[in-house]
């Protein structure tokens, strides 16, 4: 795509953490939007540039960057860095992202495309206020009994169990060495491993009690579309539903796509942002970027606001 210009961008956290950004426009066509991609758990930024291309390609502004840790905003040693947690990725660096987005695209919206984790971090960071809309992709936080239950026993033992086991031998997680995308930090690892129901109850139990966690998903009220594939063992209906449930002022659309509607044997928790799906799933997230509307017919269920998040969160996980 000749006419799409990528440019290296440094964003400054609100900590003074350094990180590695990209940032993708068209050469002619004016900005419909900007549009930040939050990337999954030790995930490269580089993942998703063939998706932001896209979305450069048809008028988008887009910003991708990897979190502290991860990629190209990983600084030395991981075991120096062993504090970093999921929280950070969020309060700081999505928070940075969008806060970037906001000051150098003051003309036009804001919007999110979020894989897995990325779709938690939207809710902690204080910049989510200017996002006008949002698409996540498997968006969860991994509570274990919201996995797929024919899965559940094999993804306990590798993320619960060795995980955890394995980060206290090394000091990180060495996910690179096992093939499982790159490195964890260890207070990633841990907080993963040992993640109870409730994201508030979390960082309480690694003795995380200064920051509220909750404090800012009220600030987001943009409109989210909430996509699950019914092959991926990590963004079940609960495991979606578990997560969509904090952003109460958001109007919420979750749908479930099969493989099969689409002509494909699988697409799982990753293979969307797979270039085979320019045309189908990629056209339809750039639809919803644009017009925030989808056929009904794709739609599974519609959540609305409630008033406090808890009332929709299981207290027993299930």
């Amino acid at each position: 795509m000749q006419d799409v210009q990528v440019t290296p961008v440094t964003l400054i956290a609100a900590d003074g953490y350094r990180l590695a950004a990209h940032h993708w426009t068209h050469s002619t066509l004016p900005i419909g939007a900007v549009v930040v991609i939050n990337p999954a758990t030790a995930v490269k930024a580089s993942y998703y540039h063939r998706y932001a291309q896209f979305l450069a390609s048809n008028g988008m502004s887009v910003l991708t960057y990897d979190y502290r840790g991860i990629g190209a905003s990983r600084r030395g040693s991981l075991r120096e860095f062993k504090n970093i947690s999921k929280l950070d990725w969020g309060r700081l660096d999505c928070d940075a992202a969008l806060q970037w987005a906001r000051i150098h695209r003051a003309d036009v919206l804001v919007h999110v495309v979020a894989h897995s984790i990325g779709g938690l971090l939207i809710g902690l960071a204080k910049n989510n206020t200017c996002v006008g809309r949002s698409i996540t992709v498997g968006a969860q936080y991994a509570y274990w009994r919201d996995y797929e239950r024919s899965e559940r026993l094999s993804m306990w033992l590798r993320w619960h169990i060795l995980m955890p086991v394995l980060t206290t031998l090394f000091g990180y997680f060495p996910a690179k060495a096992l093939g499982w995308h790159e490195d964890l930090p260890a207070a990633a690892a841990y907080e993963w491993a040992f993640r109870p129901a409730r994201l508030e109850e979390s960082y309480l139990r690694m003795g995380e009690s200064s920051p509220d966690v909750l404090a800012h998903f009220s600030g987001m009220s943009g409109d989210i579309l909430a996509i699950g594939m019914t092959d991926d063992p990590f963004g079940t209906p609960a495991a979606l539903d578990r997560l969509l449930a904090y952003f109460t002022r958001s109007r919420r659309v979750h749908v479930r796509i099969s493989p099969e509607s689409i002509g494909q044997e699988n697409i799982g928790h990753f293979a969307f942002f797979h270039d085979r799906f320019k045309a189908t799933l990629w056209q339809q997230s750039l639809d919803w970027l644009i017009s925030g509307s989808i056929p009904e017919s794709a739609v599974s269920s519609k959540i609305t606001p409630a008033i406090h998040s808890s009332a929709q969160v299981p207290a027993d996980g299930r």
